[in-house]
């Protein structure tokens, strides 16, 4: 599955062209602070598996107000060359490979 090109960004990790994409709105766990934020990544000139980040905070438009980071294009691309290494395979058809950083998150209820 193709991520929306509405609200993406373009990143070169390496010498390679990925598009990665924050949801907008977040669902309905990560509204609650229940679960973390999560985006996804894939590349950009070739249909592939798609990779999703999990982090360790809080999407930003959550319903309580909690605080967290934003992402930054150093993360995306540390996560991507942590992925890389981990046997995702971009241009490879299958399906989405799941990045878990999510070590340290608190829900806050």
């Amino acid at each position: 599955m193709a991520l929306v090109k509405r609200g993406s960004r373009l990143i070169n990790v390496d010498g390679t062209t990925y598009r990665w994409r924050l949801r907008e709105r977040p669902t309905y766990d990560q509204g609650l602070v229940r679960s973390p934020l999560t985006y996804a990544v894939e590349h950009a000139h070739a249909a592939g598996t798609t990779l999703v980040v999990t982090t360790n905070q809080p999407h930003p438009s959550n319903w309580f107000g909690t605080q967290g980071s934003p992402i930054l294009p150093a993360q995306v691309a540390d996560s991507i060359r942590a992925a890389l290494a981990d046997g995702w395979t971009p241009e490879s058809r299958g399906s989405p490979f799941h990045l878990d950083q999510s070590a340290g998150f608190v829900s806050s209820h």
